[in-house]
């Protein structure tokens, strides 16, 4: 199936119930949400495509997830929703041993923490001390843990520091907080990790294949799910239509793009939190909303994909799963499909300070240096791809990063609060604005379905007309 088309008349306004702001994962969920309640809604999204930081790709006849891939246990959401639009899952291929390249060595292993000598015992304390802090962290709410403001202070990579985590389990949680976060452990707040740990059920559920965040990927992709839910919207979505200014007066908001204004009794702003801004609102938000804007940056992370006739690994008891300390790909996995006769596919991850470079490097050097990190791990073979792909999310102009924010030290404890708190009519969603599963798929759809709840009040509450509550404030 495709994305609807821009077949919408661009030169009158239309009155609807709820206006959409983003046509990403947890944006198009609202909508779906809304429609079912018998609500009118138009959706507003200023990419081409629908999606958000969900997307995919065809590779040598195969299909590639360039964004959001992986689902696991716990994940009810993304699951139940992928079941309503019929887009199906299976389980991430993990038969084998998987591999890693430490300190000039390659060794092979099983399980998810990776063999790094005597360290092993200290990446486990460093494990468990992390899980023991991430508990006392509510869900929803950081600011209200019982060290907030010490742990938002510091940073994750200074909390390692100090707690004399040794070199190697150091390192091992950068490769973790590149892959989550997109950025280096010196860059994000303790107090975020610690949240997004708990939210996630823990370092094992978030960082897990089998058993984890990790366990399945969908069929069809998960750019599927949202291409679905799209094409159910019909005319209500318009792309090419970035929002330039949301207006509240009295009872009514009106939302206004490049060639037309929408009447509406509420909005749902669902895009990352840094691109926010981008919207002009009047009257003004709260000074908070700005500020946590400009403080909660995305983070950088690509993704690379190599296919080939077959996965050579499989012949010789290997996963797929791969970890390095040199880069640019630093984790691997399986990506293929199930079969004998399948092709295979390679995904890596390339995050944080290895993603800043990666970027500005033209196609053919990417994809070389990718080649390279595969064959580091994999053997020579790895080398003879049949397909290649990449996926800047920092070069994206309406994502402006990825996976998902990752604010700094002394950005939690003031700013958190207004990630997810309406504004008047003016309603938010996207992972970030989750309290389960923040900055996953799952989050994404928690969020929209919250946020079409709290529309759906709205619109049933005759209060709501008069003017005091229609002001943003």
């Amino acid at each position: 199936m495709t994305a609807p088309s821009r077949a919408v008349d661009e030169s009158a306004a239309a009155d609807v119930d709820v206006v959409v702001i983003g046509a990403g994962l947890s944006g198009l969920t609202a909508a779906h949400r809304l429609r079912q309640f018998g609500a009118r809604v138009a959706v507003f999204e200023a990419a081409s495509r629908v999606g958000g930081r969900v997307a995919s790709a065809r590779v040598g006849g195969v299909h590639v997830d360039l964004g959001g891939t992986f689902v696991g246990p716990g994940q009810d959401r993304i699951v139940a929703l992928a079941d309503e639009v019929g887009v199906s899952r299976f389980p991430t291929y993990t038969a084998g041993q998987n591999v890693i390249r430490w300190r000039g060595q390659h060794r092979r292993y099983r399980g998810t923490v990776p063999p790094v000598g005597a360290s092993l015992l200290d990446v486990g304390r460093v494990q468990l001390t992390l899980d023991r802090l991430a508990r006392s962290v509510p869900c929803g709410d950081p600011a209200a843990a019982p060290q907030a403001a010490q742990w938002d202070a510091e940073s994750l990579g200074s909390w390692l520091r100090r707690s004399h985590a040794s070199a190697a389990a150091r390192d091992l949680i950068a490769i973790a907080g590149r892959t989550t976060w997109g950025c280096e452990p010196d860059e994000i707040s303790f107090l975020h990790a610690l949240h997004y740990i708990h939210q996630a059920g823990g370092l094992s559920a978030m960082l897990d294949t089998a058993g984890g965040a990790q366990e399945e990927h969908f069929v069809e992709g998960s750019h599927e799910i949202a291409v679905r839910l799209a094409a159910g919207l019909g005319d209500a979505l318009r792309l090419d239509s970035p929002v330039r200014r949301v207006e509240a007066d009295g009872g009514e908001v009106r939302v206004s793009t490049d060639r037309e204004t929408v009447r509406a009794r509420a909005v749902i702003v669902a895009v990352p939190p840094s691109l926010r801004t981008r919207i002009e609102f009047s009257p003004a938000l709260p000074p908070v909303q700005t500020q946590m804007s400009q403080r909660w940056p995305a983070g950088v992370l690509s993704k690379a994909y190599a296919v080939y006739d077959r996965p050579f690994w499989r012949d010789h008891d290997l996963s797929g799963q791969g970890v390095s300390d040199t880069g640019p790909a630093f984790i691997t996995f399986d990506a293929g499909p199930a079969g004998p006769d399948a092709p295979g596919v390679l995904l890596g991850f390339i995050g944080g300070v290895y993603a800043r470079e990666w970027d500005d490097l033209p196609l053919a050097e990417r994809r070389a240096r990718a080649l390279s990190s595969f064959a580091d791990l994999f053997g020579p073979k790895a080398l003879d791809a049949t397909g290649y792909i990449d996926q800047r999310w920092g070069a994206e102009p309406w994502v402006a990063g990825g996976p998902t924010a990752a604010p700094g030290p002394g950005a939690v404890v003031p700013y958190a609060s207004a990630l997810a708190a309406p504004v008047g009519r003016v309603l938010w969603a996207g992972t970030e604005t989750a309290s389960r599963w923040t900055g996953f798929m799952d989050g994404a759809v928690r969020a929209g379905e919250r946020a079409a709840l709290q529309a759906r009040a709205l619109l049933s509450d005759p209060s709501t007309d008069d003017d005091q509550t229609g002001a943003l404030r």
